[in-house]
């Protein structure tokens, strides 16, 4: 089957170029998937992949590491993670981490998959070639391939493929932060960061059974979107210097400070200011700091070792965090999703809504398609 495909291309200079080619369901290895894309996300780690801020990255590339399809090919037979049978039309999602080799200490010994030193993530790490089936390798592309084993879930058919979006790649990274952070019940939890990741970490904090749940972040327009998800409270840092915004905190919960703080603003300057927020005895969790943006000045003695603070890191994902988001999304589809997409664009467009995302000028944008196309 002849199909005819358009992506974009993500070059080294941070160039965004649309392909169109001729592409062949022929040369599909046994075991992969072909999908018409539905729904891509952009999201922040696009702006850090146009601006070269991530080593590993062989450009040019395909991005939109986040994505929902419907398959249209498939070579043999393909299964999902519960043994039930991919089947062509199928609406499906896929976990963008491939190549996780299973192997190694960091896989087997360490039990940390998501420092495995062979992952390689669709629409970041993989190089991409619009002229062959097998190259079309991130969301950003009317045609997406998966490579034989990529984790791939059918959309339950209660969550449709925008309310699943909505969550998108923010979910999984969200869940790993919770995790990490060990919320127990009646806690008090401060989120430091009002984006996509930040709000779903307090919401899932929330249903985790916080006691009490405060976002700080900005603009504004992101903290209102926060709190249609039913937060307790919100501090926006535009209207509050650093001293205040302790101080807010500290009003908030009543003088005791919060038990657990999440860090998900990729500002090095937030750490220490997180730290504060933190009681005691209390944990802090960083996911925000996806890239290298410079160094914080933190006073170990008194932010750390006199608070007995815990502090951890979080990286990345596994199949068990985008697995359980699918869940999670299908569960709670009456949330407002809709407040969470603040911008849909065609292909073309793309260029448009992620100067947006790097503004912060919207809360999250989608890339949508029509599914109808060409086949000969």
């Amino acid at each position: 089957m002849i199909l005819e495909n358009t992506c974009i291309l993500l070059h080294g200079d941070g160039a965004l170029a649309l392909e169109r080619s001729r592409i062949s369901s022929g040369d599909m290895e046994s075991g992969s998937v072909l999908l018409r894309m539905i729904a891509a996300e952009v999201c922040g780690t696009d702006v850090h992949l146009k601006h070269r801020r991530l080593d590993t990255v062989p450009y040019p590339i395909i991005p939109g590491h986040v994505a929902v399809g419907r398959v249209v090919a498939m070579v043999g037979s393909v299964r999902d993670v519960d043994g039930i049978q991919i089947e062509e039309g199928a609406v499906v999602t896929y976990l963008d981490v491939i190549d996780t080799c299973n192997s190694c200490v960091s896989c087997l010994v360490d039990k940390e998959s998501t420092r495995c030193p062979k992952r390689r993530v669709l629409g970041i790490t993989c190089r991409a070639d619009p002229r062959d089936v097998k190259g079309l390798l991130g969301g950003w592309s009317s045609h997406i391939y998966l490579p034989p084993n990529t984790k791939i879930i059918r959309l339950p058919e209660v969550l449709p493929p925008r309310v699943f979006m909505a969550g998108g790649c923010g979910l999984p990274t969200a869940l790993h932060a919770i995790e990490r952070a060990g919320i127990k019940l009646m806690d008090r939890v401060l989120v430091q960061g009002s984006g996509p990741v930040g709000l779903l970490a307090a919401l899932l904090a929330r249903l985790s059974g916080a006691f009490q749940v405060i976002v700080t972040g900005a603009p504004e327009h992101r903290l209102e979107v926060v709190k249609r998800f039913g937060i307790d409270s919100t501090v926006n840092i535009e209207k509050a210097a650093p001293s205040e915004r302790v101080a807010i905190v500290r009003d908030l919960t009543n003088g005791r400070m919060a038990d657990v703080v999440i860090e998900v603003t990729g500002r090095p300057e937030a750490i220490p200011e997180g730290m504060s927020f933190c009681r005691d005895g209390g944990t802090y969790v960083v996911v925000g700091q996806y890239t290298n943006n410079g160094d914080a000045v933190v006073n170990p003695h008194h932010l750390i070792n006199r608070k007995h603070l815990t502090v951890k890191g979080c990286w990345g994902s596994d199949f068990s965090h985008f697995y359980k988001g699918v869940q999670l999304m299908a569960k709670h589809v009456d949330l407002p999703w809709d407040s969470v997409i603040s911008q849909t664009v065609r292909l073309g467009d793309v260029g448009k809504a992620l100067q947006q995302v790097e503004k912060l000028g919207i809360f999250k944008a989608l890339v949508e398609e029509p599914e109808a196309e060409k086949a000969s």
